[in-house]
């Protein structure tokens, strides 16, 4: 039965599609993404409130808390409806101060998909995101050494599906010489729109292409811009930034975060929006050049 969230579906993977309005996870974790959340019971809601919303494409990864969003994933959802799907990533930790150090050693890895096995409750990941670049951009150079770790463990059965986060084109092909890529999940927005021909590309291979921080890196100017579209519209600027992410390429998977029930219904109902031609003209004159 085709989905009525906005966008529909996608075929994240021969063996299964997610819907397009998808759910991050990152925000369920106390304050910046550390710790416990104050209101647990309320982020159990939140989690399963978009799956009663019909979304099956929950984005989450261990080192959020750490540990802490996929456990909450985990007593909320757990055992886990069939077509759901959680997509998580590993190549960082977290340390005592909060920061996020690099972690893509071949022991780390391993370790990371156990936990990610461990607190998510399951025997297999459905997708697996490499993450190897900084905050919003690609790091230029190799991911081989750390993306066969993660093609072992796919061939040995823990991990079902691989993609990539903060990446490049040429990174994106050395991955796939070593093992199939369904998804590519990197920082995109009207306003900052570097990985345009690398979306389309993605498009023309069947890849998914998962933006995030949609109201990221905006400039005061982009923002009171996307604001007055917004209004005109009659519209939030997050449900316009949503739409026009949801127009711009049927590839494109959405994974907005919230940690209240009032949000998620807006971005879903807000992600519905249509966007008329000279709306759409005029956002795409705001990105960064």
């Amino acid at each position: 039965m085709p989905s009525t969230l906005p966008g529909g579906t996608y075929p994240l993977a021969d063996d299964f599609a997610v819907t397009r309005m998808g759910y991050g996870a990152m925000q369920l974790a106390g304050p910046h993404v550390f710790g416990p959340p104050a209101d647990y019971d309320g982020a159990v809601a939140v989690l399963r409130e978009a799956v009663g919303l019909g979304i099956t494409h929950i984005d989450t990864s261990d080192f959020y808390g750490p540990h802490v969003t996929n456990q909450i994933i985990k007593a909320a959802l757990h055992p886990y409806a069939d077509d759901l799907r959680i997509v998580t990533k590993v190549g960082a930790l977290r340390d005592a101060e909060g920061g996020w150090p690099v972690a893509l050693a071949p022991e780390q890895l391993r370790q990371a998909v156990r936990d990610n096995l461990s607190n998510l409750g399951v025997d297999a990941l459905d997708v697996v995101n490499l993450r190897v670049g900084g905050f919003s951009s690609p790091t230029p150079g190799s991911l081989a050494e750390p993306f066969t770790v993660l093609a072992e463990l796919r061939r040995d059965g823990l991990i079902k599906h691989l993609g990539l986060s903060t990446v490049n084109a040429e990174q994106l092909a050395e991955a796939q010489s070593i093992a199939p890529v369904v998804c590519v999940q990197n920082f995109y927005n009207i306003a900052n729109r570097a990985d345009d021909a690398f979306i389309d590309s993605l498009a023309e291979q069947g890849i998914a292409y998962v933006p995030y921080f949609p109201l990221g890196g905006f400039t005061p100017l982009q923002s009171d811009t996307l604001s007055q579209v917004a209004a005109r519209l009659g519209a939030t600027p997050m449900s316009v930034a949503l739409a026009w992410l949801l127009q711009r390429s049927p590839n494109i998977l959405l994974i907005p975060g919230t940690s209240t029930l009032e949000h998620l219904r807006a971005n879903v109902a807000g992600a519905a929006l249509h966007l008329p031609a000279d709306a759409v003209a005029e956002l795409d004159k705001i990105a960064v050049s």
